[in-house]
């Protein structure tokens, strides 16, 4: 009651005052409101950096020029005319429970950008695809030529999820949306990507920028890294969110996973920054033709120039075989790969592609003093 009164008094002696200071000052106030409520609305979302203008992201890495919009209907009505195959058989050796030492890493292809990483501490999932197509629409959009190579039922659980941007065949909703339900594993996105995957319910999703580290426990953590690609799920959101790769820390090794990326600069500035990884995954195909391509994928002799520019001790090829998304034939990664290696005189074992299905596991400490040699540093193209 004592503080009521004391408030009443307070404002009944400044009343006749603020009446005349108010009709002065008060447009001023006014304005500053709607300045400010002006500035709130229009505030970017994302920090302002070398490749974000604050609500757009960019390539800072080179000045290719994206194909122009003639270049894209050709190639969406006529980029795809070589036959592939319907449905190539599988013929799988998975061995996803098996124990590893602190220095072995098991790591199976499961199809497309689609890797089960599994160390000693966790299982890490990549651009996780299990969809017949990848596209807005269930019954459109380019249509798998092989199943995946682990059934989905016959995933271990998994730990973490690395997604690298958000189109369709990287961040396949459905598959998502069942990892979620089946694991709740941790999702990490590039910057913009939250929202996409929060409608759907899911709570566990870290955002990154390039260069922010993450740490998952049990001495891993993860650094979201460049790459040079674009984003979009539609005609009016291109570019709204971030792209990228991630490298993975385990311990004292180091895993790289390149995601959907062109060759640019950045493999040398990852290297540079971070180190060299035990292991790459590069993706190698979905590369022609080269003049409406080369903004966003490599080719196989662009994969082993990004391993030589990471330094990487062995890498293994990824994103390929599996939908059709450009003119090449569905084996022309592999065998282009090995010419690559060829043309350069470098082992065909330092560069390896996996069947869908298959587990591998590979002793570090073996590859490192293997293929040593074979990662030697090279000069990035001009």
């Amino acid at each position: 009651m004592e503080q009521h009164t004391a408030n009443n008094h307070h404002t009944d002696a400044h009343q006749p005052r603020s009446q005349p200071v108010a009709r002065r000052h008060g447009w001023k106030l006014a304005a500053l409101a709607l300045i400010a409520s002006i500035s709130c609305a229009t505030a970017p979302p994302h920090p302002v950096s070398d490749h974000c203008d604050g609500h757009t992201f960019h390539n800072p890495q080179t000045r290719i020029e994206d194909p122009s919009f003639w270049d894209l209907v050709v190639h969406i009505t006529t980029g795809r005319s070589t036959p592939w195959p319907d449905d190539v058989p599988l013929d799988r050796a998975l061995a996803l429970d098996q124990a590893l030492d602190n220095d072995q890493v098991a790591i199976t292809f499961v199809n497309h950008a689609t890797v089960l990483i599994q160390t000693p501490q966790m299982n890490i999932l990549t651009d996780p695809v299990w969809s017949q197509r990848v596209g807005p629409w269930s019954w459109a959009g380019p249509e798998r030529a092989r199943q995946p190579g682990i059934p989905f039922d016959a995933l271990p659980p998994i730990d973490a999820v690395l997604l690298s941007h958000n189109h369709y065949d990287h961040t396949d909703l459905p598959t998502i949306i069942d990892l979620w339900e089946r694991d709740q594993p941790r999702f990490l996105v590039p910057l913009g990507d939250r929202q996409l995957l929060e409608d759907e319910g899911i709570t566990t999703v870290t955002e990154m920028d390039w260069w922010d580290q993450a740490p998952l426990g049990h001495s891993v953590k993860i650094t979201f890294t460049p790459a040079q690609h674009n984003s979009g799920r539609g005609l009016t959101d291109a570019k709204e969110s971030l792209w990228g790769s991630f490298m993975i820390h385990a311990d004292k090794r180091m895993i790289y996973f390149g995601g959907d990326t062109a060759y640019s600069p950045h493999f040398a500035a990852i290297q540079a920054r971070l180190g060299s990884p035990d292991i790459a995954l590069l993706p190698i195909g979905a590369y022609a033709p080269r003049a409406t391509m080369r903004p966003f994928h490599m080719d196989p002799d662009d994969a082993v120039q990004a391993q030589l520019d990471l330094r990487a001790v062995l890498a293994i090829g990824i994103h390929f075989g599996t939908f059709q998304l450009t003119n090449e034939a569905i084996d022309d990664p592999i065998k282009d790969l090995q010419a690559a290696l060829q043309a350069r005189r470098l082992p065909t074992d330092a560069f390896i592609t996996l069947s869908e299905g298959r587990t591998q596991r590979f002793d570090l400490l073996t590859i490192a003093s293997r293929h040593s040699d074979a990662a030697a540093p090279s000069a990035p193209r001009p």
